[in-house]
């Protein structure tokens, strides 16, 4: 270089309290000049950056609590790359290494990939190659943390439904259920169809901490013939088919959270009703003239704007301004696109233990057209398309990332290694170069027409590509 490198920051250890990017790495590179130019590419693509000479200078950030990636080159003083992997694996499989091999060290490539790298990538390599690859093992570290968090949550609440994603617009709803969840007020719930107006109902009662049941009601798929019967109950004798008393879900849900979903569709009648019981916090069964004490929050939810159907005389004013002493709007799915990844990953998981079938796995070009949809039906669609992923009724390439390829199951015999390492050598560039079969051809050194037929032998899809 004709200018000496830049001054190399001193090593420092980590602390829980400081400040620091969410995208993290460590570096392990011997030569300083090597080690400050790749700092330095990761730095400007976004990442904190802790650079290490040796593998043991990298040992305060090898645990199960670091949220990063871990980028080695396999040559190291003292302990080698390779060794360094197999104790990174020991103490957690799902911390992402990005291995750095010299110019013809294929078999110490596929000796990495086989002891768990997330990936390797090969001297001289671009500066964009690094910071994909880096990336995408950021993006599965993260969807790892955030899922063991949610598991230990479930494990705390099983029956607690969680509310996913680190977006601002869902950020803002967890502050309002741990502010208002506590408190008695009843609450209004705005969203559309699918957003997860339920969910957050029960987050609500769970925050309240009240130890009555939660017990959910659709206003809109009860006959307004049993309407008054199911929500305020009735007396023995009050009609026909009434042959013994019967509690209403109010008076049932005593001690507890009432959920009225889709309240703009209650009959004009009840909500004059539904108003005076929630007023004087009292209510009188079907056929009867005691009134019954009851004790239990609402939370009412709708995806029509109660006030605009108050002025057209289709919802009564006075009982939205009294359901609606405090009211939480709940974002759209095209409102929160950054929370799809977690999303889907967590509904995937589900779907494949549900199915008994393998989750599979996505590019960072699908995962970028997912994200760009619009999405109508919210986070229930979502849901559903995580279903049909798993069921394999959904078009695109779900092609296995070459650290899937060496799993338990995976294949056995060399050739087996062989034909699987090659596939996911190839997903893997097709992936990195947006399915461009010149540049994928370029990259791997193939005339295109050894790579046509490489595609066809391993069942790669080639729709997308472009020649």
């Amino acid at each position: 270089m004709t200018n000496p490198p830049a001054q190399e920051r001193p090593l420092t250890v980590p602390n829980d309290h400081a400040p620091v990017s969410a995208c993290q790495a460590v570096l392990v590179e011997d030569e300083q000049a090597v080690r400050l130019a790749i700092a330095q590419t990761l730095e400007l693509g976004g990442f904190t950056v802790h650079p290490c000479a040796t593998a043991r200078q990298a040992q305060p950030w090898l645990h199960a609590g670091f949220a990063g990636v871990v980028v080695t080159d396999v040559r190291l003083p003292e302990q080698s790359g390779l060794e360094l992997l197999d104790q990174i694996v020991a103490i957690d499989p799902d911390l992402p290494v990005i291995a750095i091999t010299g110019h013809g060290d294929v078999s110490m490539a596929v000796d990495a990939m086989r002891r768990g790298a997330y990936d390797f990538i090969e001297k001289p390599f671009a500066a964009e190659r690094l910071v994909e690859a880096v990336s995408r093992a950021q993006e599965k570290r993260r969807l790892i943390m955030e899922n063991r968090l949610l598991k230990a949550v479930w494990l705390k609440q099983p029956d607690l439904p969680p509310l996913l994603g680190q977006s601002a617009a869902i950020q803002r709803v967890r502050t309002m259920i741990g502010s208002v969840g506590p408190s008695p007020a009843d609450v209004l719930i705005n969203g559309q169809t699918g957003t997860g107006k339920e969910v957050v109902a029960r987050q609500l009662h769970a925050a309240s901490g009240r130890k009555g049941p939660f017990v959910a009601i659709n206003c809109g798929a009860l006959p307004e013939s049993v309407f008054e019967s199911e929500i305020f109950g009735h007396e023995a004798g009050a009609f026909t088919s009434a042959q013994k008393r019967r509690i209403g879900k109010l008076e049932y849900a005593n001690g507890g959270t009432v959920f009225l979903d889709e309240i703009e569709s209650m009959p004009m009648a009840l909500q004059v009703k539904l108003l005076r019981v929630l007023q004087e916090r009292r209510l009188e069964r079907l056929g009867g003239n005691d009134p019954v004490s009851i004790d239990c929050r609402i939370v009412a939810a709708s995806k029509a704007d109660l006030l605009q159907m108050s002025a057209q005389g289709a919802f009564r004013e006075d009982l939205y301004y009294r359901i609606g002493v405090v009211s939480l709007h709940l974002p759209s799915l095209a409102e929160r696109r950054e929370d799809i990844p977690l999303l889907l990953a967590h509904f995937v998981q589900g779907a494949a233990v549900r199915y008994q079938m393998p989750a599979p796995q996505w590019t960072t070009q699908q995962m970028a057209t997912w994200q760009a949809r619009d999405w109508p039906g919210n986070v229930r669609e979502l849901r559903n398309f995580a279903d049909r992923l798993v069921l394999k009724v959904v078009e695109g390439d779900l092609s296995a990332r070459p650290s899937d390829a060496w799993g338990a199951g995976g294949p056995h015999t060399l050739s087996e290694q062989v034909d699987a390492y090659e596939r996911s050598l190839i997903a893997q560039a097709l992936a990195a170069h947006d399915s461009n079969v010149a540049a994928v051809a370029e990259h791997l050194g193939l005339p295109k027409k050894t790579l046509y037929d490489k595609l066809k032998k391993h069942q790669l899809n080639t729709g997308r590509m472009r020649p």
